[in-house]
């Protein structure tokens, strides 16, 4: 049997997406909604917790639960990586999707840290290494004016970026065509990557990090970047507000059929 608050949660959530109740509107205090019988406090109040959760809605005091303004931003696949943006352009990952989403962008939005640490289990495995080894670590926290939409950290043997605007503090991506023109430039030409993408509930530090309401979800990627004979020249994770983003993917499909019998 379906909770009430979860029916309430759904219901409202239907006339969002309607428009019935529009961008930058309140909804009803949990008291009207009590007294027009949709059921008890706590009722509706996890309804709306349920709403901030999913991302339709946020709540401050004075200002009650407010219907979202922003469509999530469009987060694009395989095509934000196209060479032509950062290669020949200066079209870094996030400017890219910024554009596909009809957004505005300054490209103090991204800031970073820069430092060199010893890497993880998870870093070391995929940059081919021993556990503790020294690489260096290109923490960015990027944001659509004051709100942070995710954070990426980019993992790097030093023999690959030393000396290079890679491990430069400054805020904003590292040049024109950011880091992946900078390989480039430094003779490691990106062929190929993997993706993998994780859905968790955010911990502590990154619902702080992010701004997340309590109970929002993140999308944590990893990315495995190479060379055409297979070195591994970034290793990446990022972590996304789950409610900040919509995931697009578009590419070929493969056809790799022999001709064979099963």
């Amino acid at each position: 049997m379906t909770p009430k608050w979860r029916e309430l949660a759904d219901r409202l959530a239907e006339r969002i997406r309607s428009g019935a109740y529009a961008p930058g509107e309140r909804l009803p205090h949990i008291r009207e909604l009590v007294e027009a019988g949709e059921g008890s406090k706590s009722t509706v109040h996890a309804a709306y917790k349920a709403l901030e959760a999913e991302g339709l809605v946020s709540s401050s005091r004075g200002h009650g639960t407010v219907v979202r303004q922003r469509h999530p931003l469009k987060r694009l696949g395989i095509t934000r990586y196209d060479k032509a943006k950062w290669r020949d352009g200066d079209e870094v990952a996030f400017i890219a999707d910024r554009v596909a989403s009809g957004r505005t962008y300054r490209r103090g939005e991204q800031t970073q840290t820069v430092e060199r640490v010893p890497a993880s289990a998870v870093v070391a495995a995929a940059l081919g290494i021993a556990e503790g080894t020294e690489v260096y670590a290109r923490a960015r926290l990027v944001r659509e004016g004051t709100q942070p939409t995710h954070s990426l950290t980019s993992y790097y043997l030093p023999e690959h970026v030393e000396g290079t605007r890679l491990v430069d503090p400054a805020p904003g991506p590292a040049g024109r065509g950011g880091g992946f023109r900078v390989l480039y430039e430094a003779g490691y030409e990106i062929d190929h990557m993997r993706e993998e993408l994780h859905a968790r509930a955010a911990t502590t530090e990154e619902g702080a990090r992010l701004q997340l309401a309590p109970g929002e979800w993140v999308v944590e990627l990893y990315r495995t970047t190479c060379t055409a004979d297979g070195t591994v020249v970034e290793f990446a994770i990022g972590v996304h507000a789950a409610t900040r983003f919509s995931w697009t993917y578009e590419f070929q499909v493969p056809d790799s059929a022999t001709g064979g019998t099963e």
